[in-house]
């Protein structure tokens, strides 16, 4: 056959480049095979011996000197098999509304990837945050365009600057749970594609399309949005990667796809029948895509005992099956397929490489492999990320910052208050440093160290920790103690408890396959927390011979199959062990426990331990909890959410506030959530702080806010509603535009009015708006002046005065109304962000801000022209602290 020849051939005739204008990129071309250009465009396993746990793999050209290309997740931070520092949030990097921040955290990202041997990481992730339920919400910028835009081209430049590829993902309508979404033209330019066209302006490398269907196609093989709309129409010069296992055809290459990710997978992953190949040049019948998807239920659908167990997501929506997929090679000799495809793709892969400096014999991952995995410098950025992040919601009479009187009798309560609520929810993100790690108690006792009389207590109510069953509940065949068997060992061990750590001294070699069996005997009918705390090992706990909780991590999956410490809950245990919890109910008397575990990737030695709580235990912990608030003079209370139940916090965080706040009228709460939540305690309380999931060094700079250390100035990246029925995607009177749909299909509806602006539309009051915050200080804004500038902008100049005691940071936005007679068939949203900046100011200070507003931000997309349209008649300029306190305002002036 034809494509035999080619295959065969060892070198590809000139005449069928496509062309890269690169002549370094194109004498490479030249000498490759066919088969090596599908090597920079198909992903594979790397060998055993030399992957780092990350996301995916190319191998490379070793004999040109191309060498391999490791792809890494994020965001935030890196994730491979080696711990990485744990970024601020990125919703609370959003939140700082500093590009600056941004900057620096890109900058992290990158010093971490080279570190690690990364080449491509895969982030930001700048989709937009219109759905509250939606399940990946945590790991946007907010709901904003302008606001998505602006923080993820800075990080994507200090990411690249410091010369390490950023994709940018989900390209494109990956902004609900919906599988099949339909969004109008003017909307998806003006929303979805603008902060793409942000990062294609500061040169991403490469862009990730993403798993849902966009106006009828797949987003990965849709040649709508890829080769019409990102290639041609935004000038997308990179390469288009595929979300894991969103290929489902061999058209994808001619629709616009790149690189396929993660490519062939070995029989034994997991996700073998899931993510096979279709950008593979075997020939013959291809194994069928039978998708199993309990590994992804077991890796993304989990809940911990505080949490409404998840609905299960339609994953076949998603991973559809196909008894008889056609790869590449039945493209090419059908002619849905050319080489010269094949050749565009990988020179498209081959150019951003060249550019990198992958090259040039000096590769990325060979640079810095000495440097220590978190320096000074690494700590300060995370430290000043979640300072700059903390949005002061409430804070009446001057609640906040805790004075000295405060600290003389102050209660912090619950588990956020003990341990930093540094990652929230794990996945696609670095697990962080843990020796790094400070909760918020610890920090405030040493920063309070020196005041007179300082009297600080802690009461956990909600133990992530536990403690160990008691041995004299533990037996086996009727004699104390759990039977411990070693594989391929004939031996059996009587164990007292399951309590194996470095702390203790025992923990057990790597490595090992270790099962434990045995009857615990319960005193009392009731709902049991267990604990399989485990680190080096996955393992799993049964209970009466059903499988009741086990570690995320899995033999054949990504990322190394390392269990880290913050794999599997909210908080690791004290002592830095993952901690797989989960809820039992479980009757009087005898039930049969059986424990096993298995050696992970680490090479470490395994720790286990089988902790619980009991029901007894839990009622008095919270009883506790509410003597030390009413002991206190003022009483702060930590609460936290992974984003379920979706507008809400989990178990009884709700009850715990009001129980405190009706024994202490000085109640603060402290937020570590990534989304807004609805909080029927509010009027109860005295102050209310967001910290998001704060990074490694959240605990302290949750201290230094609390203290006044630093002056908050975080702004809402989203719109804080007062009902869940208030935003457009969960409007009760329009089902089709939720993560559901109508009959599996969403349609934006709602077109350019998405967060705050629906809100200005329907002129419903938000409990918060977009961009709101409170400071310690006080800023007065004074002298607007807008006037036009030669690039087709304009540029807005304000005064704005420190007018308050402290130092502190002020965020002027300046947003732009619409016009009072609108072209027919556009929409404009009654107003919208188009600039802002951070800056700082000392106590009287003032300073003049000029703000410079694009071009593209005074045009609007016309449907009627299929293209941008200039449009300035009868509009307004408005500058103020939110989009709706709103101090100053001006005519926009005519072109």
């Amino acid at each position: 056959m034809l494509l035999a020849s080619s295959f065969c051939a060892a070198a590809t005739d000139a005449t069928s480049l496509s062309g890269t204008s690169n002549p370094k990129v194109d004498a490479l071309l030249q000498q490759m095979t066919l088969g090596e250009k599908i090597a920079m465009i198909r992903g594979i396993a790397e060998a055993a011996a030399t992957n780092q746990g990350q996301a995916g793999y190319l191998q490379g050209v070793p004999r040109l000197g191309i060498p391999p290309l490791r792809l890494a997740d994020g965001p935030p931070g890196i994730l491979t098999r080696t711990p990485s520092p744990a970024l601020t949030a990125t919703m609370g990097l959003a939140a700082t509304f500093s590009k600056s921040d941004a900057r620096k955290n890109g900058e992290v990202i990158a010093q971490e990837a080279r570190r690690l041997g990364i080449d491509v990481v895969l982030e930001p992730f700048i989709n937009i945050d219109r759905d509250v339920t939606f399940r990946r919400g945590y790991n946007t910028y907010g709901e904003d365009p302008v606001l998505t835009g602006a923080i993820g081209a800075a990080q994507i430049s200090g990411t690249q600057d410091r010369g390490v590829m950023a994709q940018a993902k989900h390209f494109v309508g990956f902004d609900t749970n919906a599988h099949d979404v339909t969004i109008g033209a003017q909307a998806l330019h003006e929303v979805y594609l603008a902060p793409f066209a942000d990062a294609i302006k500061v040169g991403v490398s490469s862009i990730m399309c993403s798993y849902n269907k966009i106006n009828g196609a797949f987003a990965c093989g849709n040649n709508a949005v890829l080769n019409k709309v990102l290639k041609q129409e935004m000038g997308f010069k990179g390469f288009v990667t595929s979300d894991w296992g969103a290929v489902h055809g061999n058209d994808y290459l001619k629709n616009g796809l790149d690189m396929e990710m993660p490519g062939i997978v070995p029989a034994s992953s997991p996700f073998a029948g899931m993510m096979n190949s279709y950008f593979d040049i075997a020939s013959g019948k291809q194994a069928a895509m039978d998708p199993k998807f309990g590994v992804l239920a077991a890796l993304f659908e989990g809940s911990i005992p505080e949490e409404p167990k998840h609905p299960p997501v339609k994953w076949a929506a998603e991973f559809p099956a196909d008894p008889d997929p056609q790869n590449l090679w039945n493209a090419m000799n059908d002619g849905t397929a050319d080489e010269a495809m094949i050749t565009g793709a990988a020179g498209r892969v081959l150019n951003q490489m060249d550019r990198f400096g992958y090259l040039g014999g000096v590769h990325a991952r060979a640079r810095d492999n000495a440097q220590k995995a978190a320096d000074l410098r690494v700590n300060a950025v995370i430290e000043k990320t979640s300072e700059d992040s903390a949005v002061l919601l409430r804070n009446e009479n001057g609640a906040l910052p805790l004075k000295g009187s405060d600290l003389q009798s102050l209660a912090l309560i619950g588990p956020g208050a003990g341990q930093v609520v540094a990652i929230g929810k794990a996945g696609e993100r670095s697990v962080g440093i843990s020796a790094n790690q400070v909760g918020p108690l610890d920090a405030i006792r040493k920063l309070a160290a020196n005041v007179p009389g300082t009297n600080i207590r802690y009461a956990v109510d909600d133990d992530m920790t536990g403690s160990p069953i008691p041995a004299s509940l533990l037996s086996h065949n009727g004699k104390p103690g759990l039977a411990r068997t070693v594989a391929d060992n004939t031996g059996t061990t009587i164990d007292p408890s399951i309590d194996f750590t470095t702390r203790g001294g025992n923990a057990l070699p790597a490595n090992g396959n270790v099962t434990w069996k045995g009857t615990l005997t319960v005193p009392s009918a009731g709902s049991y927390w267990l604990y399989l705390q485990i680190l080096g090992a996955r393992g799993t706990l049964f209970v009466d011979g059903k499988r009741v909780s086990g570690t995320g991590s899995m033999t054949g999956a990504l990322h190394g199959d390392t269990v880290h410490a913050n794999l599997d809950s909210l908080l690791p245990t004290t002592d830095g062990l993952d901690n797989v919890r989960s809820a039992v109910d479980l009757t009087a008397g005898t039930h049969e426990i059986a424990v096993s575990i298995s050696g992970d990737t680490s090479n470490q030695p395994q720790q286990v331990r089988l902790n619980w709580v009991t029901p007894e235990v839990r009622e008095a912990n919270h009883a506790a909890a509410i003597a030390a608030a009413k002991q206190a003079k003022t009483a702060v209370v930590f609460l936290w959410s992974r984003g379920a139940p979706a507008f809400g916090l989990p178990a009884d965080q709700d009850k715990l506030v009001d129980d405190v706040a009706a024994v202490n009228p000085n109640t603060i709460v402290v937020l570590n959530t990534s989304q807004p939540i609805a909080m029927p305690w509010l009027d109860k309380t005295r102050a209310v702080v967001e910290m998001w999931w704060s990074g490694d060094l959240g605990g302290v700079a949750t201290a230094n806010v609390l203290l006044g250390k630093r002056s908050p100035a975080g702004r809402l990246p989203f719109t804080w509603a007062n009902h869940l029925e208030d935003y457009a995607a969960t409007d009760p009177a329009h089902p089709e535009r939720s993560g559901q749909g109508v009959n599996g299909k969403t349609v934006f509806s709602e077109g350019v009015d998405v967060g705050y602006r629906w809100f200005d539309r329907q002129k419903t009051e938000p409990l918060y708006a977009f961009g709101y915050g409170l400071s310690y200080t006080s800023f007065k804004y004074s002298s607007l002046t807008v006037r036009n500038v030669k690039d087709g902008g304009i540029d807005i100049g304000v005064d704005i005065r420190n007018t308050g005691p402290v130092a502190g940071d002020e965020v002027p936005q300046v947003y732009l109304g619409a016009p009072q007679e609108a072209p027919e068939g556009a929409q404009f949203p009654v107003r919208a962000l188009v600039a802002f900046d951070r800056i700082t100011l000392k106590p009287g200070e003032h300073k003049r801000v000029v703000l410079h507003v694009a071009p593209r931000r005074l045009q609007y997309w016309s449907t009627k022209q299929d293209g941008w349209v200039t449009m300035r008649d009868g509009r307004q300029v408005f500058v103020g602290a939110s989009s709706r306190d709103l101090r100053l305002s001006a005519p926009l002036p005519r072109g």
